[in-house]
């Protein structure tokens, strides 16, 4: 996969901007009504379908295996890691098992994806 510079950029600004604001979500005390019971999941999975996304662009010459996967899970699981210590969160292994699936949904939908990401960057 090719990009631009400039491309590139905007995607691992727009990575640490994710990451960032996932791991803030994911240790502050405030309640948010909708991201609890199956919703909670669902924002794991939609969480970690967009820093796949977003890591896979932001390194083009790498490929989306153990490089990109591994370092994402190690997030995943250092947030929980931070949460099992936080009064007001709790540590689960669901949603490990919800941030992997993320990955595994942007993995079979990335032939998709890439089209549709090289037509709005690329212009092709």
């Amino acid at each position: 996969m090719n990009g631009s510079r400039s491309n590139i950029m905007i995607f691992r600004i727009s990575l640490a901007v994710a990451v960032s604001g996932i791991l803030i979500l994911a240790t502050t005390p405030l309640s948010y009504p909708v991201v609890s019971g199956i919703n909670d999941k669902l924002s794991h999975i939609f969480a970690f379908f967009v820093l796949s996304l977003l890591a896979d662009f932001s390194f083009p010459d790498k490929k989306f295996n153990l490089y990109i996967i591994l370092p994402l899970m190690a997030y995943g699981l250092m947030i929980e890691g931070i949460q099992y210590f936080l009064p007001y969160r709790m540590f689960s292994l669901f949603d490990v098992a919800a941030d992997a699936m993320g990955l595994v949904l942007y993995r079979i939908s990335f032939p998709l994806l890439k089209k549709g990401v090289d037509a709005i960057f690329n212009k092709k």
